[in-house]
């Protein structure tokens, strides 16, 4: 069986794109292979994403941030942009693919002490959780256009 393949993209690639990714290799890896990248990619995974996803069995220690342009002639099944505010933040793919935006807020970006900041990177890994997987659970490609316009001419 051929896997299919996602991209999940944020700005950075240190923290939302790299727990979507970790969580599809890890729960869904017989039917999916994910990457991320980012267009303005960090220095380093978040250390925080890197604790939240440890903290469900998920190890994202040897993930670094990736470009966009590593992956520009890759194929991808589907596309997925994961930052909150995508018409200001998040990077556009010209690339192949179907592409779906799911927003979840920066924990990167939460005020407070490290518990406080801790506590959030829990919740966005969560909602990560259960939205990519349900994603990609009922997913289906969308047919080419030729073939609705084909069909749509033999009716």
């Amino acid at each position: 069986m051929n896997k299919k393949r996602v991209l999940f993209l944020c700005t950075g690639n240190s923290a939302r794109s790299q727990m979507a990714e970790g969580f599809v290799n890890h729960e869904l890896g017989d039917s999916w292979e994910a990457f991320s990248a980012g267009t303005k990619p960090a220095e380093a995974v978040h250390p925080m994403a890197v604790a939240a996803m440890a903290e469900v069995g998920i190890d994202l220690t040897g993930h670094r941030p990736k470009s966009t342009e590593e992956f520009r002639y890759s194929p991808f099944d589907l596309v997925v942009t994961v930052c909150d505010h995508a018409a200001k933040h998040c990077p556009a793919w010209l690339g192949a693919g179907e592409k779906i935006h799911i927003g979840f807020p920066d924990p990167a970006a939460a005020d407070g002490g490290d518990a406080a900041k801790m506590q959030i990177f829990r919740k966005v890994r969560d909602a990560i959780r259960r939205e990519i997987l349900k994603l990609l659970r009922e997913w289906q490609p969308q047919p080419p256009k030729q073939a609705l316009e084909f069909v749509a001419e033999l009716t």
